[in-house]
């Protein structure tokens, strides 16, 4: 039975990584500053935008709920335009968008949503679709979790091998040209990932029981006050106690952009 386990999405796993208090703030304890209206606005468009893609692939019209919205006929016009493989059929292999796949691991239930899943006998690619700028950092992007547990789950719950599962993204954002990214997996990545994923729920099953039994709080990343992009609103939350407030400069548009396109 998987009923009663905890789900851990990717969107999970980067929050704890980066910032444990943020993860009880938001969590455990439900707390979390509203957005803005232009984030808010972004997030729709980019709901829409997933939305339309599916429909898409599921063979549904399209074309009367884009009659509104020029920038978003755009947006996916451009994005069809530049990937003609992509909307290949052909009889050897099999897609499905929005493609669910869970995995019990040390008692969580880890789960991804891929926006689409293309595989064939041979090879398995997983697809998904970003609307904004492709980041300049591609490391960043390879050590996101999104990546790491994607590929990580399907190699894990598949017959492929890891040198068989390969993931791109496609970035839209108008009016660039949509740009892709792609990441080939192998054995070696999924060793760590698996090491990776064991340390870090090791870290999260103490916590819990801290929390549980003595209120103990998260505890800091090092150097949080430098590196974590949270510090600020946690301090202003009162969530720290500390006597230097330099607020950290960020880029908060961009961190809203990384947020999870599918819902936890």
């Amino acid at each position: 039975m998987t009923d009663n386990l905890i789900r851990l999405s990717q969107a999970h796993l980067n929050l704890l990584e980066t910032c444990p208090p943020q993860f009880q703030r938001i969590y455990l304890e439900q707390l979390n500053s509203p957005l803005s209206t232009l984030q808010q606005e972004k997030l729709a468009w980019g709901s829409q935008f997933h939305l339309l893609m599916q429909q898409k692939e599921l063979g549904l019209p399209i074309e009367s709920l884009l009659e509104n919205d020029e920038q978003l006929q755009r947006a996916i016009a451009s994005l069809i335009d530049a990937t003609p493989e992509v909307w290949q059929s052909q009889p050897d292999i099999l897609r499905e968008a929005e493609h669910c796949r869970t995995l019990n691991f040390q008692g969580y239930l880890l789960t991804a949503i891929y926006d689409l899943l293309v595989i064939n006998e041979t090879k398995a690619t997983i697809i998904d679709w970003k609307t904004y700028l492709q980041p300049e950092n591609k490391t960043k992007i390879a050590k996101n979790w999104q990546t790491r547990l994607y590929l990580y789950i399907l190699a894990e719950t598949s017959n492929y091998l890891p040198e068989e599962i390969s993931m791109t993204y496609w970035f839209v954002k108008l009016p660039t040209q949509p740009q892709s990214l792609t990441f080939v997996y192998n054995s070696t990545q999924h060793e760590k990932n698996r090491q990776d994923l064991s340390n870090l729920l090791t870290q999260l099953n103490g916590w819990l029981e801290d929390y549980s039994n003595n209120e103990t709080p998260f505890p800091h990343r090092s150097h949080c006050q430098s590196n974590c992009p949270y510090y600020q609103s946690l301090l202003n939350a009162g969530f720290l106690s500390v006597n230097d407030n330099k607020e950290i400069q960020k880029d908060w548009m961009t961190l809203i952009d990384e947020i999870e396109e599918v819902s936890i």
